[in-house]
């Protein structure tokens, strides 16, 4: 049997520095022989590398989970904490997707029946651990350790950031349909000059965070 630690779940998030919208996370374990090469931190990768990228995880990803924290959270416990947040949602929704999917995975690499659910769940707890970019940890049921630029030096973590990114993006794209004059589809709420003079001209939009200041 594997000792503890055998299977390594990267986390991190996306959209920590906009002023409007959700902070997303994704948490993913990915198999020994991934093409690492098509990874790096999402900022550093063209729109185009990014969803060639993103394809290649969600197609041989050992398991994968997005999760997100809304502006309205962040406003009330504050950016860090739901960044997270967002990470446990994610680690959590992970597990969900093992627990209901046809096949799992377990320690030594292995798949199995579906029927045998729970019991991959748990093994993937017991022999999982985890890396969060960054200097702090979310609160998950396997051992976390925090790490600076983890998004630029394990592969783990450049794809849950990559995934986070991606998916936050889409997400910000579609809200640019209901709230045009936002321009939510460019700047993904991030704080530019268009984005900040359509909020002094037209006020908060319904996914402002409030609790971040806007300048001129």
């Amino acid at each position: 049997m594997n000792t503890s630690g055998d299977i390594l779940c990267g986390l991190d998030e996306a959209g920590r520095g906009p002023l409007a919208g959700p902070v997303c996370a994704a948490a993913v374990i990915l198999p020994p022989d991934f093409p690492v090469d098509v990874l790096n931190d999402s900022k550093k990768l063209s729109a185009q590398a990014r969803e060639r990228a993103r394809l290649l995880i969600y197609s041989k990803a050992l398991a994968l989970g997005i999760g997100w924290a809304s502006a309205a959270e962040i406003d009330e416990i504050n950016i860090l904490r739901a960044s997270l947040l967002a990470m446990k949602r994610a680690f959590a929704e992970m597990l969900a997707n093992i627990a209901t999917s046809a096949v799992g995975i377990i320690a030594d690499g292995i798949y199995v029946a579906g029927d045998n659910a729970a019991g991959v769940r748990n093994a993937m707890i017991r022999d999982c651990r985890a890396i969060a970019d960054g200097l702090f940890v979310p609160d998950i049921p396997v051992p976390c350790e925090p790490l600076v630029k983890a998004d630029t030096l394990v592969p783990a973590v450049m794809a849950a950031s990559i995934l986070a990114k991606t998916a936050r993006d889409r997400l910000m794209e579609y809200y640019g349909l209901f709230y045009p004059e936002y321009g939510y589809e460019k700047h993904k709420g991030y704080p530019t000059k268009a984005h900040r003079e359509a909020i002094l001209r037209w006020g908060p939009s319904p996914i402002q965070r409030m609790s971040f200041k806007v300048r001129e």
